[in-house]
């Protein structure tokens, strides 16, 4: 995945709707699932990765956030209230205290290789990596456990998300990414 770093999405190419709070190629994303819709080539790419997250229950997305040097994410909130955010550090430079962070509300948190942060990511929160080495995290969604009948909202409301143009469009955008990103791949393979 990191062999063709440059030729990954940004997430805003993909989901239009983080041009609010990222406008630069420096917020590279590598999608296995997004609001419940797979990407089957890169599960294929990342197959223990997707097997291991088929234990979480409620999962709808799976993703690489790559985090390039001098990313700065700055404060926002999550657009729905119904899932928690985990991050697991799977690249993490070393760095100062205020170097690499995420913070939640209040609270700064820093990532650690082979560690988990999970947070709700309806409080207002921000990130950065201020470091000049890349930042990589798995970052998962899945639905917020609650007792019915929030646990029967919520779930219909997750479910008719697919259907919003917003959705429908980010899944057009990463269909187009995966046929360019596959195409090359096979045309390197294919190379005398």
């Amino acid at each position: 995945m990191l062999v063709r770093q440059s030729e990954l999405p940004s997430f805003q190419d993909i989901s239009t709707d983080v041009k609010t709070i990222s406008d630069d190629n420096h917020w590279k994303t590598f999608f296995l699932l997004g609001y419940g819709l797979k990407s089957e080539q890169n599960i294929k790419a990342c197959p223990n990765t997707w097997e291991a997250m088929q234990k979480i229950p409620g999962l709808t997305t799976v993703m690489f956030s790559i985090f390039e040097p001098g990313k700065h994410l700055p404060a926002h909130r999550g657009p729905y209230n119904g899932v928690l955010r985990l991050h697991l550090g799977m690249i993490v430079p070393e760095a100062g205290p205020d170097e690499l962070a995420i913070r939640v509300k209040d609270q700064i948190c820093h990532w650690e290789e082979g560690k988990v942060l999970i947070f709700d990511d309806a409080y207002e929160h921000e990130a950065w990596n201020h470091t000049d080495k890349t930042r990589v995290v798995l970052f998962v969604d899945f639905v917020k456990p609650t007792r019915f009948p929030a646990r029967f909202v919520n779930w219909i409301l997750m479910n008719m998300a697919i259907f919003t143009p917003f959705i429908r469009e980010g899944l057009d955008n990463h269909k187009d990414w995966e046929k360019k990103f596959y195409a090359e791949a096979e045309a390197l393979r294919n190379r005398p």
